[in-house]
């Protein structure tokens, strides 16, 4: 570990790292990609995602534009449905879920609570367009509460919009109170 450790401190403009306190032992040291490290990593797209999201809402309206985030979230519901076709437990939804949003750009990983799990992704592939219009964002806490159905509660606990390290999801049965994160 402490080679790990001078590696990533021999990285100190491309890293940054925060002190994480969860229950007892010693406190886990948390890693990201800096701002600067990002620009390592292109997103041709994004700005041409951000000029079509302006140009729908200064020729169309801002109704049009929910519209079509709205079209985006019944296309996306219907295509992890279909991956998620066939896993009855809310865990195995979960690990599907994880799969998927991983193979879609957003690093996630699933973490065992003790009353639940939580669902996190350390990266945006979309940051850009979720900065210019938050309804992604909206749509894709809507998207997990639907897959994951009635028996479970989904509520989001960290938000990379927010000023948090990543997106984060705290995932209950249904009737299960919830813990502090």
């Amino acid at each position: 570990m402490p080679a790990v450790r001078r590696h990533l401190l021999s990285l100190a403009d491309q890293v940054e790292s925060a002190t994480e306190v969860a229950g007892v032992g010693r406190p886990s040291q948390i890693w990201r990609l800096s701002d600067a490290a990002q620009s390592r990593f292109p997103d041709t797209h994004a700005e041409l995602t951000v000029a079509l999201l302006d140009s729908i809402e200064q020729s169309l309206g801002a109704a049009a534009l929910d519209q079509i985030i709205a079209v985006r979230l019944r296309s996306s519901t219907d295509k992890y449905r279909a991956r998620l076709d066939g896993v009855s437990t809310l865990a195995g939804r979960l690990k599907r879920l994880v799969d998927v949003r991983t193979e879609e750009g957003y690093m996630a990983h699933l973490e065992k609570q003790a009353d639940g799990w939580l669902l996190v992704e350390n990266h945006c592939p979309i940051c850009a367009a979720a900065t210019r219009c938050q309804g992604f964002c909206r749509n894709e806490l809507e998207l997990f509460r639907e897959l994951l159905g009635p028996q479970a509660r989904v509520e989001r606990v960290e938000y990379l919009l927010q000023g948090g390290q990543r997106c984060a999801y705290s995932v209950r049965r249904a009737g299960m109170a919830a813990s502090r994160h």
